[in-house]
């Protein structure tokens, strides 16, 4: 039995339904049961140690991501506490790249170092930013407005999610990447006005992109309904990819599934309805 958290989300998702197609037995965990159609899904809030020991019953891998923010080491710990104890195997964790002070890697480094220590199986999945947070244009987008750029010319190895979530099927289904930290971006570095390039030859459209002070960047991230660390982080985290601090690209994701990481360019083109396309 492999117990997903964040099955609603789109990691989450994606690994249920990989895992469903590699036939293995699954539980999912969320606040909202209902929401999930056609699992053994159960009701799970990492504040409630109860509902953690319920959801992992008879579970032998647990696939651990939290939502981001101040709470994530909490969260956390208090999964890793609940599997540790109840019998639980393996763990998979969902984390970020990079280092530093205030950024989201700081975020998961309690729950990292605990499994090291935890005498558990785990692997650690450190992503890079994602594919689909170019979704975050696409309203823009259909209305013929500029893309909101907050990271300057900074590139990144953006990842695409079903690659991760490819990742994380295998570590769970499999003994060989126990014990292993994973760091997973794309094939290569692009940046915001790069991708933004991508999408419109795609498209066929003439899309521009304008600059988000960090300021701004602070204020729409609060006014999206997100609490004050993770307006700091937004922060935070557009300043040193703009700086040129997550200029990074692994071989990981090859090394995993033996095959090159998808590239923007595939995950734009997968998704060009969602723009309009």
């Amino acid at each position: 039995m492999i117990l997903v958290t964040g099955a609603t989300g789109t990691i989450g998702g994606e690994v249920l339904r990989l895992l469903t197609q590699r036939g293995a037995k699954l539980r999912a965990m969320t606040r909202d049961p209902d929401r999930i159609a056609g699992f053994d899904a159960v009701q799970g809030d990492f504040d409630d140690s109860t509902s953690l020991r319920a959801a992992i019953a008879g579970v032998d891998s647990v696939f651990l991501l939290t939502a981001p923010g101040e709470r994530v080491p909490g969260h956390d710990l208090a999964m890793i506490d609940a599997a540790r104890t109840g019998g639980v195997r393996k763990v998979v964790k969902l984390s970020a790249v990079g280092g530093g002070i205030g950024l989201p890697s700081d975020w998961h480094a309690p729950g990292e170092q605990a499994l090291a220590s935890s005498g558990l199986a785990w692997t650690v999945l450190r992503a890079s930013s994602f594919a689909s947070n170019a979704l975050r244009w696409a309203t823009a987008i259909r209305a013929g407005a500029p893309v909101p750029n907050m990271t300057g010319t900074g590139a990144q190895g953006v990842v695409d999610p079903r690659d991760v979530a490819e990742v994380a099927v295998e570590a769970l289904l499999g003994d060989g990447h126990d014990g292993v930290a994973y760091t997973l971006t794309g094939p290569g570095l692009i940046s915001v006005p790069d991708q933004v390039e991508q999408l419109a030859e795609l498209l066929g459209l003439p899309i521009r992109t304008v600059d988000v002070p960090l300021e701004a960047v602070r204020e729409q991230t609060l006014a999206a309904g997100f609490d004050a660390s993770v307006a700091e982080v937004a922060v935070r985290g557009a300043q040193l990819v703009r700086d040129g601090g997550n200029a990074v690209v692994t071989d990981d994701v090859r090394q995993v599934l033996g095959r090159p990481a998808r590239s923007f360019r595939t995950w734009a083109q997968d998704h060009l309805d969602a723009f309009g396309g």
